[in-house]
């Protein structure tokens, strides 16, 4: 399985931007669909956007439509979350998701993870 590390999350204040970063390592990100969760204190992990593994399909979860896009970098092994105007309610820990099988769309499942890096959006 791909090990993945999430980074660039922090501290913003409410209508600022953040971008999320994915890096894999021990696979090739451009075989796999690719995704970004969140969980907030409470509540069950959420999705949040996707990417297949051609780049070319990229679903988002209504809560951020227009606000948050997805994109890979495969040369570089990397996904990214652009999430601009940003709100308190996107405050959560995100995490990077990979599916588990190779040239697959729709993800079949998630069978990697990362550690999770928190985003905290104040009003």
């Amino acid at each position: 399985q791909v090990q993945l590390v999430e980074s660039g999350g922090g501290l913003v204040q409410a209508g600022e931007s953040l971008r999320l970063s994915c890096a894999a390592s021990g696979g090739t990100l451009s075989n796999y669909a690719m995704a970004w969760f969140r969980q907030a204190p409470g509540k069950e992990r959420e999705f949040v956007a996707a990417i297949s593994w051609s780049g070319t399909s990229t679903p988002y979860a209504d809560s951020v439509k227009g606000r948050f896009t997805i994109s890979r970098d495969n040369a570089k092994n990397m996904v990214y979350l652009q999430m601009n105007s940003l709100k308190p309610e996107d405050t959560a820990v995100y995490y990077c998701a990979a599916d588990g099988s190779r040239h697959s769309w729709p993800p079949l499942a998630y069978a990697s993870w990362g550690q999770g890096t928190q985003v905290t959006v104040s009003s």
